[in-house]
């Protein structure tokens, strides 16, 4: 079963990127223990997204989008593709922004310089054989450092307040003002966009339909956002803890260091930067090669991740979102809020269309197998959820 485990390490890598450490803190920084509920939908919804985008395509031999074109029309699937790329734009934007940020935080320079220096460094690594790859397992050293540094600043600061946990987790309240902020720690944890993606990867695996019964997708799926509600509750906790008693908002990335500061001491900014650092840059190629999958998959042209139109395009991706970043005259940390908000903009339209496919009889009545009400009834609430809070939120 362990052997099968496999989208879920990626899609945890493009999740776990500055943006939800960002948002994470913003939540405990500002609102306490009281936004913690948040995590019950996140987990809810994120098996459901996986496990209905994982059943469409074993049971149609097509991935997400390509399944939409099929079934939809060529329109619909042109639409998700431009949205989805669009979310992903937004993806890349904050997680230059973090790298920068991080930068920033360990030698003292302008965000910008240090994010242009650190996609000089991602483009030899891209184009250099056998080199990114290295430099991406130590980027996911800097996030496994960076979870450690949390994890030992609950312990240091003597752990949580677990009655106000478990009020902060079964007291469904939204504070005035956070739910720009829950949209945007949910836009990021529990993409729409990642899920669809995992099924591009899946394909990638060699995944059938023995894989969705016997077990294994849901062993991904349940892994993937353990994972993040694991790391994301953590940071939360630790706002919660160490700035919401001092009433301290997160509006720069010395802000972020505070978090650590009770354990890390003088040494917080240059543990902080190395953590945005090496979750940004574990998330910026991903993000753009999975903008420039949901780009093709739309138009109808090559998803093969090594294709030169993936390649190039996600070059592209590149270059544009580091232009709106540099021109932004903000903090890079306000930046990478602003970005992981607008990443919500694909699930009212991705959203809709799996919902129309879980339904269809050729995803399961013909295929022999019995309706899934369960995963139906799951994916429906899911995507209801996050309409309704976009609409409170804006």
């Amino acid at each position: 079963m362990i052997k099968k485990i496999g989208p879920s390490i990626i899609l945890t890598g493009i999740v776990l990127g500055p943006g939800s450490i960002t948002t994470a803190a913003m939540l405990g920084s500002s609102y306490g223990y009281s936004m913690l509920w948040l995590l019950l939908p996140i987990a809810f919804m994120g098996i459901a997204f996986m496990m209905t985008t994982y059943r469409v395509t074993v049971m149609t031999g097509m991935p997400t989008i390509a399944a939409i074109r099929h079934y939809y029309g060529k329109w619909p699937a042109i639409l998700v593709g431009v949205t989805t790329f669009l979310s992903c734009l937004f993806f890349t934007i904050g997680n230059i922004s973090g790298t920068g940020a991080g930068v920033s935080l360990i030698f003292g320079i302008d965000w910008r310089l240090g994010a242009l220096i650190m996609i000089a460094i991602m483009l030899y690594c891209y184009f250099s054989k056998g080199v990114y790859g290295k430099v991406e397992k130590i980027s996911g050293i800097c996030v496994l450092a960076m979870i450690a540094a949390f994890y030992a600043t609950l312990v240091a600061t003597g752990g949580p307040d677990w009655g106000q946990v478990g009020h902060g987790l079964t007291t469904f309240s939204a504070p005035a003002g956070s739910l720009v902020a829950a949209l945007g720690f949910i836009a990021t944890s529990c993409s729409i966009t990642a899920s669809m993606y995992g099924t591009y990867l899946g394909g990638e695996k060699k995944w059938r339909k023995e894989d969705y019964f016997n077990g294994a997708m849901i062993t991904d799926a349940v892994s993937h956002v353990f994972e993040v509600v694991l790391i994301s509750g953590a940071i939360v906790l630790v706002g919660a803890i160490v700035l919401n008693p001092m009433h301290a908002k997160i509006a720069s990335s010395s802000d972020l260091a505070a978090l650590i500061k009770p354990v890390m001491g003088n040494a917080a900014n240059i543990v902080m930067g190395v953590a945005l650092l090496g979750a940004g840059f574990a998330a910026l190629l991903g993000n753009t090669q999975r903008g420039m999958v949901f780009l093709n998959a739309g138009f109808g042209k090559s998803t093969a991740l090594e294709s030169r139109s993936i390649r190039y395009g996600s070059l592209g991706i590149l270059v544009a979102a580091a232009i709106v970043a540099f021109l932004y005259g903000g903090s890079p940390v306000q930046l990478i809020y602003i970005a992981n908000v607008a990443t919500s903009i694909s699930t009212p339209v991705a959203g809709f269309f799996i919902c129309l496919l879980i339904f269809r009889k050729e995803v399961n009545q013909e295929q022999g197998y019995r309706p899934p009400r369960l995963l139906q009834a799951a994916m429906v609430v899911s995507y209801l959820f996050n309409i309704v809070l976009i609409i409170f939120a804006f």
